[in-house]
């Protein structure tokens, strides 16, 4: 992807690319070893005592076992939808999910480009929801697998043609769309919240389209400065003081 933006790019004139995906790459490296080291035992134990005392809304459906897999990625791709407007809508969430609507130069690495407090708590609130859904590590391995292509996918400054967009956004989420989520014009922010499957934001009325994505203006205008792009200040967004002033 970094190769095609550099050479299809929809939105042009990108400087120090490197550097961009170097910061959001180390900060998704931190994420992750985060994940590793202090969250996976309890998320693959939460998970295993679902499926020991067939627990969770998978197990009470009573489907087959190939069924229970398409089931179990959709009802994780539904919560990943609810989870992410809750992430717009609390202000506690939206103060460390916004470091992830800061960076201006949209690009595939921006799908990385997660606040560590936001990763913890997104991996806390896992911890009732997979036993809940019934859903096995596996799965979810599964779900991450197949996510994780799709969501750098539609961050990436990718040039892709409108009428190719259409068609791969009746199953899946788009860069068309996805730009437009990460416009610092709130109206258009508070859409397209869906991580692989579009059709969450028509059935619950949050999908919005520009017509010219060029006209979009990308990022958080206050978080757009230089000042703001080194790691250490990206890390320090949440804990900005005047943060719900201006962002209200």
């Amino acid at each position: 992807l970094w190769f095609i933006e550099g050479a299809w790019p929809e939105f042009a004139g990108r400087k120090r690319r490197t550097a961009h995906y170097a910061r959001n790459v180390t900060l998704g490296l931190l994420n992750g070893a985060v994940v590793a080291l202090v969250f996976s035992g309890a998320i693959l134990l939460s998970s295993e005592f679902a499926r020991e005392q067939k627990f969770g809304l998978i197990h009470w459906m009573r489907v087959s076992d190939p069924a229970s897999w398409l089931v179990a990625i959709i009802l994780f791709d539904a919560w990943q939808y609810f989870w992410h407007v809750l992430n717009h809508k609390v202000s506690l969430l939206w103060r460390f999910h916004a470091v992830h609507h800061s960076d201006a130069e949209l690009d595939a690495s921006t799908a990385l480009r997660f606040h560590t407090g936001e990763i913890a708590l997104s991996s806390v609130a896992r911890l009732a929801v997979l036993p809940f859904l019934g859903m096995t590590i596996v799965q979810l391995a599964v779900y991450e697998a197949m996510a994780l292509p799709i969501v750098m996918f539609h961050h990436s400054n990718v040039g892709i043609s409108a009428k190719y967009d259409r068609l791969l956004r009746m199953l899946i989420v788009t860069p068309w769309m996805h730009w437009v989520h990460h416009s610092d014009y709130k109206p258009e922010t508070d859409s397209n919240y869906a991580s692989i499957f579009s059709f969450w934001d028509r059935l619950f009325r949050t999908f919005r389209l520009r017509h010219n994505p060029l006209e979009i203006r990308l990022g958080l205008e206050e978080f757009s400065v230089e000042e703001w792009k080194p790691l250490r200040r990206v890390l320090a967004i949440p804990f900005t003081h005047d943060f719900e002033k201006r962002h209200n």
